[in-house]
């Protein structure tokens, strides 16, 4: 039987999306993701909010987790209530109506030899 594991609020303290890739799309294309995890056995609500070092946050973004279920969210697919800019340095909030666990991961392809990184993100 499925547990609710994690917390309801989230942050990544370090985000950029760079600004152009090297390889095949989608597949190298370089973008952030927050991977998020719902083990629980309702629905989570999340609400992503991004901020910046000289300008008021976007958002907050909204998705849905399915219980029991995962979900990658790709911070370059958010675009409403706006883009998130390519190139510019960015943290985010995450917060659920539900317990979630939220891992953090980019791609960087600017360069043929790319990098993959990957951490969980800090809980509250």
């Amino acid at each position: 039987m499925p547990v609710a594991i994690g917390r309801t609020r989230w942050a990544i303290a370090e985000g950029y999306i760079p600004p152009h890739s090297h390889g095949p799309e989608p597949q190298m294309l370089s973008h952030e993701t927050a991977c998020l995890l719902n083990a629980g056995d309702r629905d989570a609500h999340v609400q992503i909010t991004v901020f910046f070092k000289d300008r008021e946050p976007a958002g907050p973004y909204e998705v849905t987790v399915p219980a029991r279920r995962t979900l990658h969210v790709r911070f370059n697919d958010l675009t409403d209530p706006e883009p998130i800019p390519r190139g510019t340095d960015y943290a985010s909030l995450i917060e659920s109506d539900e317990p979630i666990v939220v891992q953090h991961t980019r791609l960087d392809s600017r360069q043929a030899d790319e990098a993959l990184l990957s951490t969980i993100a800090y809980a509250q």
